[in-house]
Order: structure tokens, then sequence, then C-alpha cells
């Protein structure tokens, strides 16, 4: 493929033409879908870096704080994932059938639930935000600096839920370009209103770390009245119908066990970041240092979700791809798909870790001043990059379980390597033998590879292609 092919495809994926992808070369099939995907999940990724940055003005517990809250929200995350797995499973099989009534049934049956889950766990959050953060391990001078932080993000995750599952929905429809634009509006206006809120500007006074939820939710916020218009202006293949709107309870139950697996695969791994994030906290206290461990760590975090969501723009590709062609009935193609973007996303993450080995300090340097942080946030960077060339496998090849409808084989991958390994081996490594965070670091890559491993000897077996949706 010639550069000015390349070129002509990038403009193609950017404007949004919609394509079938079911036929015609892999390679342009996965570059149309996965670059509005990447610079979808770059905008993300970049937001994250530049939230933390302004953060880390404040306080290191203002950092912390953040930190702590996303360990709560990514449980509300799961569920939102797995919604939107099982919404892209179905609208990605419908649409390879051609069927793009039922596909449209399927994306407005998704938010319905959507809408449910998040009230639901928005009043419970919002009462119980102060009891969250103390179970994270949050000292008392922590939860008073942040809590109304937590309070906003969490009760307000209805925004974040909604973003989640209409993007999924776009993207299983060919429309990713759709999604591009809605993350570089929201989290375009999020670094625009970040400073203004956190540090004040004019008439508006600086509000700190409350200052940063406040500029999260309006951004996001404005995202998802964006997506709105697109399905209620006929701007997608989706479109939404007044007749859609009663519950279908023949969908929603096919639905929910679909999202029933694919949030176990998030709530399995959400749950094992939060006991890390306690071993750490109990290694920062036992070093007594003031919340420096944590807030490396969460630094160090943030640097490695820039890299890894434009990975997880082409995993996102690689499942609306299998989706499509298992409803077409080409499941050999679905596989080669598979395997080539496994291999570019091998090749892109090697590229990634070499660079933050060789310049971890120089990186982390630019968020904190301290030098036991940026010490801390280096040693987190360094150790975990050495499993970003296992970690580019099993994110693929998950994403490609995901879009078959095979939501559970992840699930039983991911309750057995983390729980079952991942958590007793970094506090074993940590408190047994005294390696500190180095032996948390330890424990994630080595659970990585392990997990990779399992997921490509799986994959092999085929079993995916025989999954009904």
């Amino acid at each position: 493929m010639t550069l000015k092919e390349i070129y002509e495809l990038t403009k193609k994926a950017i404007r949004g033409d919609e394509m079938d992808y079911t036929t015609g070369d892999i390679n342009k099939a996965l570059i149309l879908l996965a670059i509005p995907m990447i610079l979808e999940m770059v905008m993300e990724s970049l937001f994250a870096i530049v939230d933390v940055f302004f953060v880390a003005k404040i306080s290191n517990n203002a950092v912390a704080t953040i930190g702590m809250t996303e360990g709560v929200l990514m449980l509300i995350e799961s569920v939102a994932i797995g919604i939107t797995m099982g919404a892209t499973a179905m609208v990605a099989r419908r649409v390879g059938e051609k069927d793009k009534q039922s596909a449209s049934r399927v994306a407005v049956q998704a938010l319905l639930l959507g809408m449910v889950v998040s009230a639901i766990t928005g009043y419970l959050a919002y009462v119980y935000a102060g009891d969250l953060m103390r179970m994270m391990g949050a000292s008392e001078t922590l939860i008073a600096e942040g809590i109304v932080y937590t309070r906003i993000i969490l009760s307000l995750n209805f925004i974040l839920m909604m973003l989640f599952i209409l993007n999924g929905i776009f993207r299983a429809a060919g429309n990713p370009a759709i999604a591009m634009r809605t993350l570089w509006l929201s989290n375009g206006l999020n670094i625009i209103l970040d400073p203004i809120f956190i540090f004040g500007l004019g008439p508006i006074t600086g509000m700190g770390v409350t200052g940063a939820a406040i500029a999260t939710c309006t951004g996001r916020g404005i995202g998802v009245v964006y997506q709105m218009y697109v399905l209620l202006s006929g701007g997608s293949l989706i479109t939404i119908y007044r007749e859609y709107l009663s519950p279908n309870f023949v969908l929603l139950k096919r639905l929910t066990k679909l999202s029933v697996g694919g949030a176990g695969q998030f709530l399995i791994s959400t749950a094992s970041w939060i006991f890390l994030i306690k071993i750490l906290a109990e290694v920062g206290n036992e070093l007594n240092d003031d919340g420096k461990t944590l807030a490396g760590y969460t630094i160090g975090l943030r640097i490695i979700i820039f890299s890894i969501l434009p990975s997880w723009g082409l995993a996102n590709a690689t499942a609306t791809l299998v989706g499509q062609n298992l409803g077409a009935q080409q499941p050999d193609r679905a596989e080669k798909t598979v395997w080539k973007a496994a291999l570019f996303n091998m090749i892109f993450l090697l590229g990634i870790s070499y660079i933050y080995i060789l310049l971890s300090h120089n990186i982390c340097g630019i968020f904190s001043t301290d030098a036991a942080v940026i010490d801390e946030a280096a040693l987190c960077l360094i150790i975990l990059s050495f499993g970003y060339v296992f970690f580019a496998y099993q994110m693929t090849v998950n994403q490609a379980f995901n879009g078959a409808g095979d939501t559970y084989t992840p699930t039983a991958i991911s309750f057995v390597v983390m729980w079952l390994i991942q958590i007793p081996l970094a506090y074993w490594l940590a408190m047994h033998f005294d390696l500190g965070s180095k032996g948390v670091y330890l424990a994630i890559v080595i659970s990585n590879v392990i997990a990779s491993m399992t997921s490509v000897l799986l994959f092999r077996r085929g079993k995916w292609k025989a999954v009904t949706v």
C-alpha cells in the first residue's frame, strides 16, 4: 500500500464515509475503522494527561483524590463498558446481516438499560461518597479536600454512561468518525475549561480539584448532546424512532446476558486495581510519604493510558470487524483481521515502551516537581513498559472475543489471572519480600504475560466463531 493510498484512506476515515467492511482488503478495512478510533482515543488520553497536569499544581492530595475516585468510577465504567460490549456485538452482527432496523432497536434498548443503571449507581455514590473514599484508604484530610469532586463525578456518571454506550453503538455500526468527533468535542472543551474552573479566570473563582469535576461533566455533557443530535437528525446508520422507545424485554434479556460478561471483565480488573491501590496506600503509609507513592502511581498510570488508549482504538476496530464479518458469514476473514490487528498493535506498543524506558524521568518530570513523586512515577512507567508487547495481543484478542459475542471467555481469564494470581502476588512481593511498590508493578507485568498467553491459546481453538447473538 502506497503513502498516497494511505493518505486517501485516512481522509475517508476522518470524513466518516459509509463503507461495507465485510468485503475487500482487510488492511484497508482496519485502517478505515481504526484511524478515527485511534484519534478518538488519542484525545481521551490527552485529556487524562492534561487533567492530572493541572490538578498536580494544586497538591498531592488532589492527585490522590482523582486516583481514588477513578478507582470507584471504574466500577461504574465497567458496567457502561459491559453494556457497550453487548450493544457492540449485537449491533455489529445485525449490520453485517444488513438489518439496519434491528441494529437500531438494539441500540435504543442499550440506552434504556444504561439510564436505569446510572440512576441507581449515581444516587448510591452521592450518598456514600465519603465511605467509598475511606474504603479506598483515604485519610480524613484527603476526604475533606476531595469529597465534593468525588460526589460530582460519581453522581453524574450517567453522562459518562451515555457517552460510552453511544460511541460503542456508532463504532459497531461502522461510523467511528462520529465517536471520534464526540470525544474531540467533549474532551477539547474539558481541556479548555480545566484551568478556568481549577484556578479561576475573570469573574470565575478558582475551585481547585472541584473545578476539575465541573469541567469534566460540562465537556462530556455537551458531547452527549451532540451524539443525540446525530441520532435524532438521521446523521448515522443507527436511527431512533418513537416506536423503539418502549422496553423490548426479549432484546433486553439478550443484551443483559452479553453485558454481564462484558462488565464482569472490567469489574474484575477494576476490583483488582482497587486492591492494588490499597496495597500501594499501605506501602506509602509505612513509609510516611504523605501520599507520594500513590501520587507517583497515578501520574505513571495516566502516562501509560496515553499510549494504551490508541491501542484500544485498534482493538475496538477489531471487535467491530469481527462482529460484522460473523454476521456476513465470513468467520475466516474475521480471524485474519484479529491476527493482523494484534501484530500492528504489538509493533506500536514495542516502540512506545522503548521511549518510556529511555525517557521515563524526563516525561514524569512534566507533571510534578517533587523528586520522590517523579521517581515513583518513573519506576511505575519503566516496569509496566516491559509488559506492553504481551498486553498488545491480550487487548486485541479479548476484544475479538467480545466482538463475537463471547464475553465470558475473557471474563474467566480475568478472574483467574487478576484475582487468583495478580492480587496475591502483588501483596506477597510488596509486603513479604519488602519490594514495596516495585513488587506491585512486577505482579502487574507477570499477570499480563499469563493473561496474554491464555487468551491467544483459547482464541486459536475457534469456538468463538459459533457464538450466536
